[in-house]
């Protein structure tokens, strides 16, 4: 078994950023088969559970409830191809946070200019922590804006950052100035109405939402859409299972999105505008948890080196 607390100690963010790199393009080429979340409605709540398999080599879920816990845990299981045993399994909240924040350092290092590095952090929870943590490796961040309501939680945010991280992090007065001196943006809310406007974002800029995005019930504004250049997503199949509907469906913008997979296999070809304005829309791609939990036990098995 693995817990929050040896995932934090073994797992390294560069080490996260690869796991998901390659399951994204095994995603895109077919081997990793990630359907859309399946829930178990339990009236106050639901259980959802999101699985994956790897052709010839695993199958597995993470399973979490929408009960609103304050020390909610999910569970990641990972199961043997071949025998259909459980290999390992994982009790907690960091692995899923961290893959996310692994698949957001892709999309960054796709999407975002090379030479970006101011990045604006809306948002200081979990989420938004496993996005600093992951982004930092794919890009040198030399200023990190951080704005939540509560400025006691943004000012420890931004000096949990100084002090762990090393990077010059403030604290934002508003989520307008922060935005609008960066290169890099970043929503992690749960806000149900836009937390940063469109004619914010300047030309060149990258925007990650990882919050809300449902028609209704959504963290930007769809005018972002008609002003990104690039759209992408982490699973097609789960946006287009979205209930109620992702907020770009019935919009033209929803034909324009692209997977992060399909950016992995023509990295090397792409060539980026620098005025072009980005968007990643991060809704969880299936089988990832399970993919970074079977790296975590080759580690701990000393099968291979954790970097």
């Amino acid at each position: 078994m693995f817990d929050d607390q040896e995932i934090r100690q073994v797992l390294k963010p560069e080490v996260a950023v690869a796991v998901m790199r390659q399951a994204l393009l095994n995603a895109e080429n077919g081997i990793l088969r990630s359907p859309p979340r399946v829930a178990a409605d339990l009236e106050n709540g639901k259980i959802v559970y999101t699985s994956g398999a790897l052709q010839d080599e695993w199958f597995g879920y993470r399973s979490y409830d929408t009960f609103g816990r304050q020390k909610g845990e999910n569970v990641v299981v990972l199961h043997d191809w071949d025998t259909g045993q459980v290999t390992a399994f994982a009790v907690g909240t960091e692995l899923g946070a961290r893959r996310t924040g692994a698949i957001g350092a892709v999309a960054v290092d796709l999407l975002a200019r090379s030479d970006a590095s101011y990045l604006a952090m809306i948002g200081t929870g979990a989420q938004a922590w496993a996005q600093l943590w992951a982004i930092r490796t794919v890009r040198r961040l030399t200023r990190v804006s951080v704005w939540s309501r509560d400025p006691a939680h943004r000012a420890a945010f931004a000096q949990r950052a100084r002090s762990e991280f090393g990077v010059n992090a403030v604290s934002a007065e508003s989520a307008e100035s922060a935005v609008r001196e960066s290169d890099i943006v970043v929503t992690a809310t749960s806000s149900p109405v836009p937390v940063i406007l469109a004619n914010w974002v300047n030309p060149g800029c990258h925007v990650t939402t990882l919050g809300p995005k449902a028609h209704g019930r959504a963290e930007f504004d769809g005018e972002l859409a008609v002003k990104a250049t690039s759209i992408a997503t982490d699973s097609l199949n789960q946006v287009h299972a979205y209930e109620p509907p992702f907020i770009l469906d019935g919009t033209p913008h929803i034909h324009r999105m692209v997977s992060l997979g399909s950016l992995v296999a023509s990295a090397s070809t792409r060539h980026r505008n620098p005025d072009e304005i980005t968007l990643f829309c991060s809704v969880g791609l299936a089988g990832t948890e399970v993919a970074l939990l079977e790296k975590l036990v080759r580690i701990r098995n000393a099968s291979e080196p954790p970097l």
